[in-house]
């Protein structure tokens, strides 16, 4: 997936919006919940790569993390709770989506 992928597809989920949370840097976009404002995915580039940090469940961080090389500790975040995918490594499109879907769900509230 590319970012706009990812934002399209974070979009699809219900009272989202898209946010440039840093200012002057029109290049990293933080999706978030209209309610709460809680962002659950940071799209960013780094290093020349696509990193997408989405918020994990502490338990199932360290399987992520050692099962997939495009997955690490989060970038500039709680490394506990938030993991970075690559996604310029060739990340799986049904995983990006999948944790993306997660993360959603762990900041509804």
């Amino acid at each position: 997936m590319n970012k706009q992928e990812i934002i399209k597809y974070c979009a699809t989920l219900p009272s989202t919006f898209e946010d440039y949370p840093f200012p002057g840097d029109n290049i990293t976009v933080a999706m978030k919940h209209i309610k709460n404002k809680k962002w659950f995915a940071l799209i960013m580039e780094v290093k020349g790569e696509l990193y997408l940090n989405v918020k994990t469940d502490p338990n199932y961080s360290d399987m992520l993390r050692s099962a997939y090389d495009y997955i690490i500790p989060a970038y500039h975040m709680n490394k506990e709770h938030w993991n970075t995918i690559v996604v310029s490594r060739n990340a799986e499109e049904t995983i990006i989506k999948e944790l993306i879907e997660q993360s959603y769900e762990l900041t509804k509230k």
